[in-house]
């Protein structure tokens, strides 16, 4: 069973510390039994890093038009039975499950606060001014800041199928994006700057063996990757190859789009 000692000790074998800024993924399930469970987790890395950033996503605020700008991976008027079971976005919302216990166990977190996006939000302990740089049409500025302040991602018990920090990297890019649509008690609002799918990201891994801080715990592995190290790296590798990181997933339309919008040369 892992214990919260368990825990600090790995963060401080990747070099985690008080002067630690990192955005974390985490699977509680893939650790095996944990004493205390999720509050352990937390709890770790809230005594570990500085500042510590998760997604809270909530997909379920997203709305789906009628009509709509083309070649937006998009099928207008498709869900209309959905759009009528849309929430509004609240602040106080709970994260989408697909986030993950740990996810919204550090939104509730007392000393957390989180930023507004209505679809895209994430919540973080001394990360207000991280949380304050979102905006709609920037909706992954929090990662762009924790990369100039030269934080790291911090991937526990996942691969980077989730690890969101590669989207902003395929923004700057300069990858196609895309365009929703949320709830809000204001109204329908356009999100622009909608990453695409992330099914293929696991593929950067082996590119990243030279940077990748890597520990066993528990019946999995902590990693700690450099945000700057890692941007560099995928965006260099789009820019080589311009479908990098896509899945090849049958059906998926955000990847085709983004091979339907470059040149192969």
């Amino acid at each position: 069973m892992l214990k919260y000692r368990d825990f600090t000790r790995a963060f401080e074998e990747l070099g985690l510390g008080s002067h630690s800024l990192i955005i974390a993924h985490a699977s509680l399930a893939a650790f095996g039994e944990v004493a205390g469970g999720v509050d352990t987790v937390v709890g770790s890395l809230l005594s570990t890093c500085g500042t510590v950033i998760m997604p809270a996503f909530t997909y379920r605020t997203m709305v789906i038009p009628t009509v709509g700008p083309p070649d937006n991976a998009i099928d207008y008027g498709s869900t209309d039975e959905e759009n009528l079971t849309a929430e509004f976005f609240r602040l106080e919302m709970p994260a989408d499950a697909a986030m993950g216990v740990v996810a919204e166990t550090l939104r509730q977190n007392s000393m957390a606060t989180r930023s507004s996006h209505p679809i895209l939000s994430f919540s973080g302990v001394n990360a207000e001014e991280a949380l304050q740089s979102q905006t709609l049409e920037e909706p992954l500025a929090p990662i762009g800041w924790l990369a100039e302040y030269d934080g790291d991602v911090l991937l526990l018990g996942v691969g980077h199928t989730v690890n969101t920090s590669l989207h902003f990297a395929e923004k700057k890019a300069g990858r196609k994006q895309f365009i929703r649509w949320a709830l809000t008690p204001q109204g329908v609002v356009e999100c622009p700057d909608w990453p695409g799918c992330s099914d293929g990201f696991q593929a950067i891994a082996s590119r990243l063996e030279g940077v990748v801080r890597r520990v066993p715990l528990g019946e999995s592995t902590a990693e700690a990757i450099p945000l700057r190290d890692l941007i560099h790296i995928a965006v260099s590798w789009i820019h080589e190859d311009p479908r990098a990181l896509l899945c090849d997933r049958l059906g998926c339309e955000r990847c085709a789009s983004v091979r339907a919008s470059v040149r192969v040369e």
